[in-house]
């Protein structure tokens, strides 16, 4: 089975889940210029920061990465993590569950 779904069709802002209901979760992120989401967890998860357009500051605990097209972060989900758009930006994130 394939499930398509494309990301210029969502409609949730900032975050937009592409597959509902699926693991691993898959989530679209649109932020505006200066948009930041608080510093948050997602326990037991790991995370795939994709960056598809723009610029943003992703902080991961007392680190900050600059993420620009292309780059891609892979991290923890159990660390305080905290992006904010230096441009409006577009990035895919995959939430997938912890392996033991």
């Amino acid at each position: 089975m394939v499930s398509l779904q494309s990301l210029d069709d969502l409609e949730g802002e900032p975050h937009a889940e592409l597959f509902p209901g699926e693991e691993p979760q898959t989530i679209r992120l649109s932020l505006d210029e200066g948009e930041e989401i608080a510093p948050h967890q997602h326990p037991d998860r790991q995370i795939v920061f994709h960056q598809l357009s723009g610029a943003v500051d992703v902080t991961l605990g007392e680190e900050t990465y600059e993420l620009s097209p292309g780059d891609v972060a892979r991290f923890d989900g159990d660390q305080y993590v905290s992006p904010k758009a230096r441009s409006d930006s577009e990035a895919l994130l995959v939430l997938a569950p912890r392996e033991e």
